[in-house]
């Protein structure tokens, strides 16, 4: 098969087999173009749960299914690869977080969507690099206790001075590539272009951004923006879908080295073969499903 031979069977597969394809914005644009809904992992999430498809694949990495699976606990959710992973949600476990919130005691603990639904079960509240600021900034409590990721934590602290955080040293190992060597070599090159930065980057990639947002934020930028060149410091992936629906502008990596590879993982026959009965179907039992839907429920109430 071709690529668009195999792209045109999924449609029809996943018409016939009652399946929602969702894929990150971090997948192939191959895999992209099959998908119903393109996001971040909140947005597939909330896209799953108000689905009416039985079925749903998610071709991204672990957690995000089990996201899915703990919003939409009647379908049927299947993740495309199964040894794709997140590391950063692998860097702490119960143990370490329960250890951390007895050293922590008045602290709220905040996880980033990025972790496992075991730690979420232990944590207060979750948030996205999207929503972390506005959720934070409405709580009543001062001491906040937040994994894993340190650097979207200090970029949280920094819009919050009048709140005490607390960190662990855990980060995206993909983000944490780039340097603030790479912004200065990439500013000469492309003297024009904005940068613009997810706050999982390093604090010195995201301090001299224009713009520091989500995935989804930084494609809304660089849509909307009256700019023509552009520096992306996330995912590669994100300079090659802007480029795809913005020709008359120019999008430039960062850095060669801000691949996901775990993302990478899917494959376009992955999703072919999830559409004919293949991929991991996430399964969790009760207790911890809904403990872990707690702060993901107040997430919701506290984000939108």
């Amino acid at each position: 098969m071709t690529i668009l031979q195999m792209q045109q069977e999924i449609l029809r597969l996943k018409k016939q087999n009652d399946i929602l394809i969702l894929a990150h914005s971090y997948q192939g644009r191959e895999v992209c173009e099959v998908a119903d809904f393109t996001g971040d992992s909140y947005a597939l999430a909330c896209k799953a749960k108000t689905a009416v498809q039985s079925t749903v694949l998610m071709c991204g990495v672990r957690f995000m299914a089990e996201v899915v699976k703990i919003l939409a606990p009647e379908k049927r959710v299947l993740l495309s690869d199964s040894g794709a992973g997140c590391p950063m949600a692998e860097q702490i476990d119960a143990e370490e977080l329960a250890a951390l919130k007895e050293k922590y005691p008045n602290a709220l603990t905040v996880a980033y969507i990025n972790t496992t639904a075991e730690l979420k079960t232990l944590c207060d509240v979750c948030v996205t690099s999207s929503s972390a600021v506005k959720i934070l900034k409405s709580v009543p409590e001062k001491e906040i206790l937040f994994v894993p990721d340190i650097n979207l934590g200090k970029y949280v602290a920094q819009k919050l001075p009048e709140k005490q955080f607390y960190f662990m040293h855990g980060g995206c190992p993909t983000h944490v590539r780039a340097t603030g060597a790479d912004v200065a070599r990439a500013r000469r090159e492309h003297p024009e272009a904005l940068l613009l930065a997810h706050p999982e980057c390093r604090p010195e990639v995201w301090e001299q951004a224009d713009y520091v947002g989500s995935t989804s934020g930084i494609m809304n930028f660089a849509r909307e923006s009256s700019a023509k060149e552009f520096i992306i410091a996330t995912e590669n992936s994100i300079a090659e879908h802007l480029q795809f629906e913005c020709p008359e502008k120019r999008f430039y990596p960062l850095s060669k080295d801000f691949v996901c590879h775990n993302m990478k993982l899917t494959t376009l026959f992955h999703v072919y073969d999830c559409c004919t009965g293949g991929g991991e179907e996430i399964v969790l039992d009760e207790p911890t499903r809904s403990a872990a839907k707690k702060c993901l429920d107040r997430m919701i109430e506290l984000g939108g």
